[in-house]
């Protein structure tokens, strides 16, 4: 299962910061990692920090955005180390290890680390299924990405020995890609049925992203949602022709 788990690091500024999280996933099993535009890589500074794991590091997924990072995806974790203002699922590392377990059986997951100085932006949070937040003092709470990545990593490769449910069979899970094509779709819909009345319907969207990031839909449950959209929307268009 922990072959599933791509850890993604998001526009990393320091290059030593990814050969630190490369030897925390190494130590504890894991070997997937992807970097999404990072200020400065290959750098000698990673492969010092890695410290054995350069493997990860010439093996490392290089994107432009996290779009494409997460598109094969079936679940997408991201990290937090603040509230966010519009409500999300927040687990702390041991609980999320756990479920980032279970769903690496229906396919790869990403755990998203942010930028250093800012984190992830609330767009890239709308992509996630849910949030971990590693508990730290009021008093001094910045963790450096690696560390962040060591604690994870290790709960992870703690519970990696344990059962997990079985999944219902043939429940293939959507991934990240198929979830963006029907987000696009059902906001098209809303506008053709002419229930959205304001434009862009940020709010209404973003909400609704999460309902359904929650939910978390088989790919054939997607096919069926879009399937009753595409049938309210040619109703639609029946009935402006009708009229």
């Amino acid at each position: 299962m922990l072959s599933n788990i791509r850890f993604t690091l998001v526009e990393t500024s320091h290059p030593g910061n990814i050969g630190g999280v490369a030897r925390a996933m190494k130590c504890m099993g894991l070997h997937s990692l992807a970097l999404v535009a990072p200020k400065v890589f290959p750098d000698p500074d990673a492969v010092s920090r890695a410290a054995g794991a350069e493997d990860l590091l010439t093996g490392a997924y290089v994107f432009s955005d996290i779009k494409q990072a997460i598109a094969d995806c079936v679940f997408v974790v991201g990290t937090t180390a603040r509230p966010r203002a519009i409500e999300w699922p927040v687990l702390t590392p041991g609980i999320a290890a756990g479920r980032i377990l279970a769903e690496s059986r229906n396919g790869p997951v990403a755990v998203l680390f942010g930028r250093e100085r800012s984190g992830l932006t609330n767009k890239e949070v709308e992509r996630c299924n849910l949030l971990v937040r590693i508990p730290t003092t009021e008093d001094y709470a910045s963790l450096n990405l690696a560390c962040a990545a060591q604690i994870l990593a290790y709960e992870l490769y703690l519970r990696s020995g344990l059962p997990n449910p079985a999944d219902p069979p043939g429940q293939a899970q959507a991934d990240s890609a198929s979830m963006d094509q029907f987000h696009r779709h059902l906001e098209q819909a809303l506008h053709d049925l002419n229930f959205i009345k304001v434009d862009p319907p940020t709010k209404l969207m973003r909400k609704l992203t999460r309902f359904f990031n929650r939910a978390q839909p088989s790919q054939e449950e997607l096919n069926i949602f879009r399937g009753i959209l595409s049938a309210a929307q040619a109703a639609a268009r029946r009935d402006k022709k009708g009229s």
